[in-house]
C-alpha cells in the first residue's frame, strides 16, 4: 500500500485522500456514478485518489453514491442543443460538407479533401 497517499482525516492534502484502488466503500467517481445511471447532483466532493502518473500526479475526485442523484433524461430540447454543439465539429472547413462524424483536429478537413490537399505537394 503507498503510504504517501493515504490521508482518510485530510490532514496533509484538505480532502480525505486514499491511494489508487483504496477508496472505502460507499464512494465513486463521475465515471463510476455514470455508468450506474447517476450523477453528483450538486454535492461535494467527499475525497479523492491520488496515484502516481507518468507526466506528474494522477488525482480523481470521489462522491458519495448515497447522495447521488439519477442522470437527467434527455430531453427533444436537449438533443437539439447536442447536435447544434456537434455539427461544427463534424463540418470540413474546405468543403463546408457535414460528413457526419467528427473530425480529426490534427487535419481539420475530410478525408477526400485532406487527400486532395495533399495530393498536390508531392
Amino acid at each position: 500500500m503507498s503510504v504517501r497517499f493515504w490521508d482518510p482525516d485530510g490532514t496533509t492534502y484538505g480532502i480525505p485522500t486514499y491511494p489508487l484502488r483504496l477508496a472505502p466503500q460507499g464512494l465513486a467517481t463521475r465515471r463510476q456514478l455514470r455508468a450506474r445511471g447517476l450523477r453528483p447532483g450538486g454535492q461535494e466532493v467527499a475525497a479523492q485518489l491520488l496515484w502516481r502518473h507518468r507526466r506528474g500526479l494522477g488525482c480523481a475526485y470521489l462522491y458519495r453514491i448515497e447522495r447521488a442523484k439519477p442522470v437527467r433524461p434527455m430531453t427533444p430540447g436537449r438533443w437539439r442543443a447536442h447536435e447544434a454543439m456537434m455539427r461544427p465539429r463534424r463540418t470540413c472547413s474546405v468543403c463546408r460538407r457535414d460528413v457526419g462524424y467528427v473530425l480529426r483536429t490534427s487535419l481539420g478537413t475530410c478525408e477526400p479533401c485532406d487527400r486532395t490537399r495533399t495530393a498536390g505537394k508531392d
